[in-house]
């Protein structure tokens, strides 16, 4: 039985990031429930600036707890088009929700195909489970 949750429908990077669809060019990232009980009491979230360019897996973010500050790496090339502003004044949301109000930011890319090709490069679930339990 997995002791973390690990939605079936996301995608997943083995730095601990997952990725969400929510269009045909944009995808929404969060850390996983697995990374935020590692961190511990998130107590600051550093947001990348929205209309930044990423390339992929460049440290865009930072989250700090109280054990630790952890670098978020861009899942994917594209441009940084939301960022989750809840979290300035209240981070710990990282850890109650981790799947959905604890998102961090969302990224549009070029193109659908573009996404597809860059999403088939990332983990599903059970993938991602391989990891946390490795």
């Amino acid at each position: 039985m997995p002791v973390t949750a690990v939605p079936e429908e996301l995608r997943y990077t083995e730095e601990h990031e997952w990725v969400s669809t929510v269009g045909p060019t944009r995808v929404r990232v969060g850390i996983t429930d697995y990374a935020q009980s590692q961190l511990g009491d998130v107590v600051f979230v550093q947001l990348p600036a929205v209309d930044q360019v990423v390339a992929n897996e460049e440290s865009i973010a930072e989250i700090e707890s109280t054990k630790s500050v952890s670098d978020i790496y861009a899942p994917l090339a594209g441009k940084v088009v939301a960022v989750n502003e809840v979290l300035d004044a209240e981070p710990e949301t990282v850890n109650s929700d981790a799947y959905g109000d604890g998102w961090l930011f969302e990224l549009e890319v070029d193109s659908a195909e573009a996404l597809t090709a860059a999403l088939g490069k990332l983990l599903d679930a059970a993938g991602y489970q391989g990891v946390i339990e490795g």
